[in-house]
């Protein structure tokens, strides 16, 4: 079984630059308190890494 990270959207992107609002779609939120079940790879970390204002990790699975 491969370890997933459980990540949830607390930040808006609202005023926020195209680039930080594109890394949320690539993760797959768009709205507030939504969360995803992603597999925990470095391209994934890389991304959370990047807007760390916008997201949290709230579970680490696995």
């Amino acid at each position: 079984m491969a370890k997933t990270i459980v990540v949830k959207q607390v930040g808006s992107p609202i005023r926020r630059p195209a680039v930080q609002r594109q890394t949320l779609v690539g993760l797959g939120l768009n709205k507030m308190h939504k969360t995803r079940e992603l597999e925990d790879t470095p391209a994934v970390r890389g991304m959370v890494a990047k807007i760390p204002h916008l997201v949290e990790i709230i579970e680490e699975r696995g």
